[in-house]
């Protein structure tokens, strides 16, 4: 598992340049932490449904509440 990101000022970019990050830490009431995880699993079975065709989900395309929050993506590991 690796954690990459963007960072503000390219997101608008047109091109995708990842950062390797050391930390992620996550602000959240325990509602939101409950969707998240829900996201998680749900993704997780997607991947494993999918197999090489999976490529990424977002968080604010599967749960509500999410759409003004930071992109929260998963990415299939390569």
């Amino acid at each position: 598992m690796k954690l990459v990101g963007q960072s503000v000022e390219d997101r608008d970019a047109d091109e995708v340049r990842f950062i390797e990050l050391a930390e992620v830490s996550v602000s959240a009431s325990p509602a939101e932490l409950r969707r998240m995880a829900a996201f998680l699993s749900d993704a997780a079975d997607n991947m494993e449904r999918m197999g090489d065709v999976y490529d990424h989900e977002h968080l604010s395309d599967r749960q509500p509440g999410f759409d003004d929050s930071p992109h929260f993506v998963l990415l299939r590991a390569r």
